[in-house]
């Protein structure tokens, strides 16, 4: 087990929300985020929309990638995000289902984790054209995904299919 006593490290997550107002939820997510003790935000994308993965009878998602460096270690960290989503009205009813927010850690340094409640790398992160196109924006191709390669490589195998970067 690591030992995550403080220690600064970079962390990306992922933010996604199809409805209510989409936007509006991924840039309050962001000040919320960034406004937490041991957080202090290193770079945000630009905004996407793509197709949903689940049921397709719901609105395009919004997302983008957030990095931040932060002292929480990763379960404090998923603690505070649930917090954040659940006060921008995040309800759990359906997988891939419509959301106003979702918040996921996407990379913890170099670390991966596999418990019950987190895993880190994000599952399917290599696949999502929607997670690697945002965390190309603020991180290096060079950036190594903990047991799946350097995210210039896994861009190279991952379609867009239907993501659209906003202006």
């Amino acid at each position: 087990m690591n030992d995550y006593s403080r220690q600064l490290v970079d962390a990306y997550i992922g933010l996604g929300s199809n409805l209510d107002n989409p936007a509006s939820h991924i840039e309050k997510a962001r000040q919320a985020v960034a406004g937490l003790d041991g957080v202090q935000e290193k770079g945000f994308s630009s905004l996407y929309s793509s197709p949903p993965m689940g049921p397709q009878d719901q609105p395009d998602y919004i997302n983008a990638v957030m990095c931040i460096k932060t002292d929480l270690n990763p379960h404090e960290l998923l603690k505070q995000l649930q917090a954040i989503e659940n006060s921008q009205g995040r309800v759990r009813l359906q997988r891939w289902g419509a959301r106003t927010l979702d918040l996921d850690i996407l990379l913890y340094g170099h670390d991966s984790i596999s418990t019950e409640d987190l895993i880190i790398p994000h599952i399917g992160l290599a696949e999502r054209a929607f997670v690697l196109y945002p965390l190309q924006e603020i991180a290096e191709d060079e950036l190594l995904v903990p047991g799946l390669g350097f995210l210039g490589d896994l861009l190279k195998k991952c379609p867009k299919n239907g993501l659209k970067k906003l202006t």
